[in-house]
């Protein structure tokens, strides 16, 4: 079984760069866990929206991190949204 082309451990490790990327792009400090599932479910929220609008960037790793990055950029951005919400 595969996840958009790549397997299993590949996602796990595509999945934590993709995060670190997103954690260094966006300046937050996450952690090595958060990193990977943030890669992971950014690629996986990501490649959902995009087969909804009818969009593909294809498969394999390098389109997997690239949605992965996207992805994660877009969780931690909305993260920071509805956390600073309820701050005064």
């Amino acid at each position: 079984m595969d996840v958009n082309g790549v397997g299993w451990i590949a996602a796990i490790i595509v999945g934590g760069i993709a995060g670190w990327l997103a954690e260094q792009f966006m300046k937050s400090d996450m952690g090595l866990l958060m990193n990977i599932i943030l890669g992971i479910v950014g690629a996986v929220v990501l490649n959902a929206i995009l087969a909804a609008i009818g969009v593909s960037l294809g498969s394999g790793w390098i389109a997997y991190l690239i949605t992965g990055f996207i992805g994660a950029c877009l969780l931690i951005f909305i993260f920071r949204a509805f956390r600073g919400r309820g701050r005064a």
